[in-house]
């Protein structure tokens, strides 16, 4: 058992758009420490997502993450030598994360184009409800669905 649960980091808001989800998703693209590679990756990213939409890229960004936060998910736990699937709720904060995770996942995979463009790619289908990061969204809670026989093993 563990003894404390580890403290929250304060998160300083990006310094273009004076936001703390920006700043964690610019935390997130970062790979092996080069946060100014990152931070442009993300700004041209926004820049291609406002010239795409006609509309604010922040108000995009947030919406697409919105609609590709998932709402249920499945936690494994192990009862007399079974493991089942357990459906639970999840917070709005891990929602967010997960959200972001996927969007940056499904862009690295996609090959032949610069980051930018891939992110701003994947950053529309969600936006528009569509994409792989809303079908993993989907699939997460058509997993909890089928599993919620299960949910009375909830700790």
């Amino acid at each position: 058992m563990r003894r404390h649960r580890a403290e929250k980091r304060e998160i300083v808001p990006d310094p273009k758009y004076k936001n703390v989800t920006v700043a964690k998703f610019i935390n997130m693209v970062m790979e092996r420490g080069k946060k100014a590679v990152a931070e442009r990756i993300v700004y041209r990213c926004f820049d291609i997502l406002a010239q795409k939409t006609g509309k604010g890229s922040l108000e995009v960004f947030l919406k697409a993450l919105d609609n590709a936060r998932p709402l249920l998910e499945v936690k494994p736990r192990r009862i007399g030598g079974a493991t089942y699937q357990i459906p639970i709720e999840v917070r709005g904060e891990r929602g967010v994360s997960i959200a972001m995770r996927w969007v940056r996942n499904f862009a690295r995979v996609k090959k032949g184009k610069p980051m930018e463009i891939k992110l701003s790619d994947e950053i529309l289908d969600a936006y528009k409800g569509e994409g792989s990061s809303i079908k993993k969204r989907e699939d997460s809670h058509k997993m909890a669905e089928a599993n919620k026989a299960f949910a009375h093993y909830r700790w």
